[in-house]
């Protein structure tokens, strides 16, 4: 009997031993061959690293908390009297040892008064503001040197970072105990003439910075960033252009009175500076965030781009 006629059994014989044998024959020509051709893809595809029994992914998210600085018509010589909480969430992909790219998340509230000032001016001016910010970015990093969660030889490096984000922002104060947000006021005269000094409560920002990466634990790594956010708006404070003057406001009283909050309404002449128009508004950001690595028995894809990503454990 040849072999394939042995294999081709009636359903009756296939009881008791005859079962068992049937297998173990089908086991003896089957199973070393698959065994063979798994090894050969396993190690094709892991660099032939026997030794590699697990590894970390290119992805990593994670949570920061920190806090945040303006910057603008209201606090022109970069005092940090109102710096205010800020969180975020963020993923990070590493395209090597060196770069990395990552979308971000972030929460922060921002302000400033006059009262801070020591220019004789500013308190005169006597103007303050309230925001919340809430952005998303996108920012690539640069690692001075190779940074590899899990392997002692890469624990740490310095990193610059830079990219471009979008933020949502509302301005306010508070006058005699109650909260007013001041863009639909229109202070500068949005809406008493001066139709170009409108702003949205939306604006680009370009988050660049610099910061430290430290992992504690494989799979488990530290960063601290500051990185300033230039923005394109001049409207963070509510501040930008000139005075008007109080007789465009004679139908709103409270605009009237927010838009010029010197005592005695002395500085709102037409025309009589009230912002710098000369740059545009900025916060600053520094935020401690802690993220984490996925654990994968599969060699990830970017190994073959960079073998210091493959990570032992």
């Amino acid at each position: 009997m040849n072999h394939n006629a042995r294999l081709r059994l009636n359903r009756k014989q296939l009881t008791g031993n005859t079962i068992i044998k049937y297998f173990w024959r089908l086991e003896r020509l089957v199973m070393p061959k698959f065994i063979i051709l798994f090894i050969f893809v396993f190690f094709s595809f892991c660099g032939f690293d026997a030794s590699a029994q697990s590894y970390f992914t290119a992805l990593e998210v994670g949570f920061a908390a920190g806090g945040s600085q303006y910057f603008g018509d209201l606090n022109e010589h970069y005092g940090f009297n109102t710096i205010g909480p800020a969180g975020g969430i963020y993923a990070r992909e590493r395209l090597n040892s060196y770069i990395a790219v990552k979308v971000i998340a972030n929460y922060t509230q921002v302000g400033y008064s006059d009262t801070y000032n020591s220019d004789p001016y500013a308190k005169l001016r006597n103007l303050n503001f309230r925001s919340d910010v809430v952005e998303v970015a996108a920012q690539a990093e640069f690692n001075f040197f190779a940074f590899v969660t899990g392997v002692k030889e890469h624990r740490y490096t310095p990193y610059l970072t830079g990219g471009i984000g979008a933020f949502y922002y509302d301005p306010y104060t508070t006058y005699n105990g109650n909260k007013y947000f001041l863009r639909p006021l229109g202070t500068e005269g949005q809406y008493a003439g001066y139709a170009p000094r409108r702003y949205s409560s939306t604006s680009l920002c370009f988050p660049i910075g610099a910061g430290f990466k430290y992992w504690i634990k494989g799979g488990v790594n530290l960063t601290l960033e500051i990185a300033d956010r230039l923005t394109v708006t001049d409207y963070l404070d509510d501040v930008s252009n000139t005075y008007v003057g109080a007789a465009s406001f004679a139908n709103t009283p409270v605009t009237k009175a927010l838009q010029d909050r010197s005592p005695g309404q002395v500085l709102g002449i037409p025309g009589k500076q009230r912002g710098n128009t000369s740059s545009y508004d900025q916060y600053l950001m520094a935020m401690l965030s802690i993220t984490f690595n996925f654990t994968s028995y599969r060699c990830p894809s970017f190994m073959k781009f960079d073998d210091d990503l493959r990570v032992r454990q």
